[in-house]
């Protein structure tokens, strides 16, 4: 049997100043909410919030950082002694993942609100688990989507300007790996072949990308909130998450999760920016044409970001290292197989290398 499937959380809102609603949404999920975010995030926007829940009771808990098995059980502790009724998720990806799993261990509703577009982690199913030392461990998938997803554009542009472009390099994997799905005859994490609308949207996605992405990342350093920004706020967050969730994920993720492999500066950079240079390595493992693989190297390049080994930090890692990103890479728990079976822990470590010399040529 021939299985298509699509997923998407119930509802998503997103525009400036939409953080008013919060009280009002949430409320819809339950009496008590279990705010879980970060005492940097909190500090900076725990005002607005407050205001915006209004007499809606709620209570925090600060993220101590990783999005592992370990920290979603402390929590999910901590919901259970408080007898909170929703989970509402405040910050980037890791706190998102996060209060995703605990949300699903204690059986509530879950409302994400994003503080960056740096992932398109808001609207999936999933978590991507880290061990506590932050290697990378595996996808966790949920029976639901989040309940709702709130995206306020007015305090997303405030963040750093590099979460904002890493976002974009994390929406560009997003067509690049639905189409090798797509060709492969592989499996999304919906549950099954991409859909029409799965592939639709991961287009969609790119193109909105490509067409607005350099405007509205001027205006975000001007901190303004234009149409081009609007448009790819909804491309990092909504386009991205429906469209790798219900095209599928291949090569781009896999091999940043092989990256987890290695210790030393290349941690310091965002998931976006490694996606993007998974992006450049799953063109070259497809043996794409030069012009076509250039065209991602330059919008990548005037977005800053990294494109060679060296902006990477990789320039002394050796290729015994890099082979073993590829074993990480093409591991069960990944997902190179939508890209293709037949790839080898070898081949990934000469195609990330290759992508520095098609760069500098």
């Amino acid at each position: 049997m021939v299985r298509y499937a699509f997923r998407s959380p119930s509802l998503y809102i997103q525009g400036a100043g939409v953080i008013e609603a919060l009280g009002k949404e949430a409320s819809v999920y339950g009496k008590k909410g279990f705010l879980i975010s970060d005492d940097v995030v909190w500090g900076l926007i725990h005002e607005k919030v407050e205001n915006s829940l209004g007499g809606f009771p709620y209570y925090y808990e600060a993220f101590n950082g990783e999005a592992s098995r370990e920290e979603m059980v402390r929590l999910g502790e901590v919901v259970s002694k408080e007898a909170a009724e929703v989970i509402i998720g405040l910050g980037g990806g890791k706190i998102i993942d996060t209060a995703k799993g605990v949300a699903a261990d204690c059986g509530l509703p879950v409302v994400i609100v994003p503080t960056s577009v740096s992932t398109d982690a808001p609207t999936s199913a999933l978590s991507v688990i880290y061990s506590e030392d932050g290697s990378f461990e595996a996808y966790r998938y949920y029976d639901r989507n989040p309940d709702l997803v709130l995206v306020d554009t007015a305090i997303v542009i405030q963040a750093p300007i590099r979460f904002f472009a890493s976002g974009m390099a994390d929406a560009m994997a997003t067509c690049v790996e639905a189409a090798a799905t797509k060709k492969s005859g592989g499996t999304t994490i919906a549950g099954g072949h991409p859909t029409i609308a799965g592939i639709a949207i991961a287009r969609a996605c790119e193109e909105t990308l490509f067409r607005d992405g350099i405007s509205a990342l001027r205006a975000v350093e001007k901190r303004v909130v234009t149409p081009a920004v609007e448009a790819i706020v909804e491309a990092n967050t909504l386009l991205s998450g429906l469209g790798f969730e219900n095209g599928g994920l291949a090569g781009a993720h896999a091999i940043h999760n092989g990256f987890t492999a290695l210790t030393g500066e290349i941690h310091r950079l965002t998931h976006g920016e490694k996606v993007a240079y998974g992006v450049l390595v799953q063109l070259v493992l497809e043996n794409r044409p030069y012009g076509e693989i250039k065209k991602y190297i330059d919008f990548f390049q005037a977005i800053g970001m990294p494109t060679t080994l060296e902006e990477m930090h990789l320039t002394t890692t050796t290729r015994a290292e890099l082979i073993e990103v590829g074993r990480l890479a093409i591991a069960e728990s990944n997902t190179m197989d939508n890209l293709s079976k037949h790839i080898t822990a070898e081949a990934v470590a000469e195609a990330i290398i290759a992508v520095d010399a098609l760069v500098k040529n």
